[in-house]
């Protein structure tokens, strides 16, 4: 949309804007998962085990065509997969652990009406994945009219552990990625559990099902996160939620040395993860077993994280270090990790649904400030029967312009197109421009008193 606001030689180049009123609710919308315990066609065989909801990582697949016949019924599917590899979400994010593992990299899905078997009858292509990097991901597919689909790849697929399809024919947002370091490498996707997240969440909630993705990277620490938080956001950035546990590596051997560093690292996540429509919630950092490991984690970390939570109106994540505190034979001998044997793991996928069950109560994420898909480019809003008029942002050469503030401090932050804060500031002056920027598309996201708006610009 191009428009002139009142001034001019001014073009005013929004791609889209966003705004949420402080204290409306944003419904979870349920995505039925169609796929649970349905056979998996591989060829001549069939397996339970791809679809049965458990990364169980003895049992996995390297079958070249895997299909699913879920029925008809939905016109839009979300069809996640996890990998093996040795757990970890991506091999080459951080230097401080070498990881393996072969991704399932370059496929196709394929759908049919007419199928059998999964193999015979007429499949039409609805994706394809080229040089995917990362061991768990998902893909919203168009599926009116169809009754299976497949996976279909002339390379190397790995080893598949799960493949899940849910129905979104009615806009799903109970998707969600585990973004961890080894904690959750281990304790959310390698070590085995009764009942994952997702399960238990079920058990409670009837109505849900949520889609789920496991992405913890051994040895990562915020820094490296923003490092690729561009290819966070490609990979994972199609989820409603980003369950956050991070901070181990950061506050490493009891320390406050890179607290003001963990801190700057984890706004910059919830910032991208914000201006990209997604609710982050983070976790407090796992309690170490002192005597074992010879630190404990410093109180100020866990400050950090509320206060982070409490000043974004974020959800309460899990207290994992209240919890391992109290707990700490479900530590490792390492006195860092969760033990499997004495069901650390499985107490996060606990702790994790515990947290987040307030949200399925309420049925709404409580999350005041994050940005919803918009309804329109308009640059005015209503919400609740108050209107407001919106800023006026637009990209003057190199510089980013934003007029119409008012007088009310505004807190404003520029996001480059691949999740990385470019600026940071507070306003009190009514307008602010934003000067010598590099050519690309940017995300301003706007805070004042009662509204947030969040608007893309593009400086050529």
């Amino acid at each position: 949309m191009d428009v002139c606001m009142g001034c001019m030689n001014k073009k005013v180049v929004v791609a889209s804007t966003v705004f949420f009123w402080v204290g409306l609710a944003n419904a979870i919308v349920p995505n039925k998962l169609v796929s649970g315990g349905l056979p998996a066609h591989t060829g001549a065989a069939t397996t339970d085990y791809l679809t049965d909801g458990y990364l169980t990582n003895w049992k996995s697949s390297s079958a070249k065509e895997i299909a699913l016949n879920v029925g008809e019924g939905p016109t839009k599917l979300r069809i996640n997969w996890e990998s093996y590899g040795d757990c970890a979400w991506a091999t080459d994010f951080t230097s401080g652990c070498g990881h393996s593992g072969v991704a399932l990299s370059n496929f196709k899905i394929l759908t049919s009406a007419n199928s059998t078997d999964g193999s015979n009858g007429d499949w039409e292509v609805a994706a394809t994945i080229e040089n995917n990097p990362v061991m768990a991901r998902g893909v919203d597919i168009e599926f009116a009219g169809k009754s299976w689909f497949k996976f279909a790849s002339e390379g190397d697929v790995g080893q598949i552990l799960e493949i899940e399809a849910f129905d979104m024919s009615a806009g799903g947002t109970d998707t969600w990625f585990f973004m961890g370091t080894s904690i959750s490498q281990m304790g959310i996707k390698q070590q085995d559990t009764d009942s994952t997240t997702a399960q238990i969440i079920h058990a409670k909630f009837p109505e849900y099902t949520p889609a789920m993705l496991r992405g913890g990277i051994g040895c990562i620490n915020s820094s490296e996160v923003v490092e690729h938080l561009g290819e966070y956001l490609e990979y994972a950035g199609n989820v409603k939620f980003w369950a956050i546990e991070m901070g181990t590596n950061d506050a490493w051997g009891g320390g406050d040395w890179n607290l003001a560093t963990y801190k700057k690292n984890m706004q910059t996540i919830i910032d991208s993860a914000k201006a990209h429509g997604i609710t982050p919630i983070i976790a407090r950092i796992i309690a170490t077993d002192s005597s074992k490991a010879g630190w404990q984690v410093n109180p100020a970390f866990l400050e950090a994280v509320d206060n982070l939570t409490e000043e974004n109106n974020l959800p309460k994540g899990p207290d994992f270090f209240a919890y391992f505190k109290e707990h700490p034979e479900q530590l490792a001998s390492d006195g860092v990790h969760p033990n499997g044997d004495k069901k650390g793991g499985q107490a996060m996928h606990h702790l994790w649904a515990e947290a987040l069950a307030p949200l399925y109560a309420a049925g709404d994420t409580t999350c005041k400030d994050c940005v919803t898909p918009p309804d329109s480019t308009e640059p005015q809003g209503i919400a609740q029967g108050i209107r407001f008029s919106a800023p006026r942002i637009y990209a003057q050469g190199r510089s980013i312009v934003i007029e119409g503030l008012g007088d009310a401090p505004a807190s404003i932050i520029l996001v480059s197109a691949t999740g990385k804060t470019v600026a940071q500031r507070n306003s009190t002056t009514g307008s602010e421009r934003f000067e010598k920027l590099p050519a690309g598309q940017y995300i301003a996201i706007i805070r004042s008193k009662n509204a947030v708006q969040t608007s893309r610009v593009q400086v050529k």
